[in-house]
């Protein structure tokens, strides 16, 4: 059966969209606006979280974005963008998975809000200069790296660099990429340059407007 995701404009839920661009995976693509629990309420029959992304392979339900990389990756692309549990690098892909959310979006989630997405009366300068900083404290960490590799882990592409690039893209969107180390800037212009993250840009973009979404995301919409 074909994959069947539901997304919303550069959230969470386009690392899956990248991942399934990379493996060229046949996939239908629905488009929701956002948040989908206030706009989309019928949603919340398919992911009671109300969240994105929600990812179904036969009966298989996924929604947790670094989860999706892993699964995909694993199922679809042994040896290439999943890293195995023979290969050295291993305990390293599993972690930066995790680092790309965990670490990294989280801060991000949280200038997003309180930047943009509240009320005028609700939003927070302090909170968004202190987990910008947050992020960019922990984003430097993978500068002594990058300096030398040009991927994550095991010298090639992998999940775990969709994993962590979506934070990258996020914090593009909130004008935090001039901030980057230099290695770091680098990466980020090596993953932009990928065939696959073209193509899911296009293809949101595409199906936003044909589905009747505004094509925006969520950083640039008015609340």
């Amino acid at each position: 059966m074909m994959v069947r995701l539901y997304h919303c404009v550069s959230a969470r839920s386009f690392r899956a969209l990248w991942m399934l661009e990379e493996l060229r995976l046949p996939y239908e693509l629905n488009m929701l606006p956002f948040p989908p629990r206030v706009h989309r309420r019928s949603y919340l029959e398919l992911n009671p979280l109300g969240t994105v992304p929600a990812l179904f392979d036969g009966e298989m339900r996924l929604t947790e974005s670094a989860a999706i990389c892993q699964y995909l990756a694993q199922r679809h692309s042994p040896r290439a963008l999943n890293v195995e549990p023979d290969e050295a690098d291993f305990g390293a892909y599993l972690n930066q998975l995790s680092f790309g959310e965990a670490t990294l979006t989280f801060p991000l989630s949280l200038v997003l809000r309180y930047s943009r997405m509240e009320p005028l009366e609700r939003r927070q300068p302090q909170v968004v200069d202190d987990y910008s900083k947050w992020f960019l404290a922990r984003l430097r960490t993978l500068e002594p790296h990058l300096a030398q590799h040009a991927f994550l882990c095991a010298d090639r592409f992998t999940a775990a660099d969709v994993a962590v690039g979506y934070a990258l893209l996020v914090a593009q969107q909130l004008h935090l990429a001039e901030r980057f180390t230099p290695a770091v800037a680098a990466y980020w212009q090596r993953l932009q340059l990928r065939d696959g993250y073209q193509r899911a840009l296009q293809a949101q973009d595409q199906a936003a407007r044909q589905q009747g979404v505004s094509p925006l995301p969520a950083s640039e919409q008015v609340f």
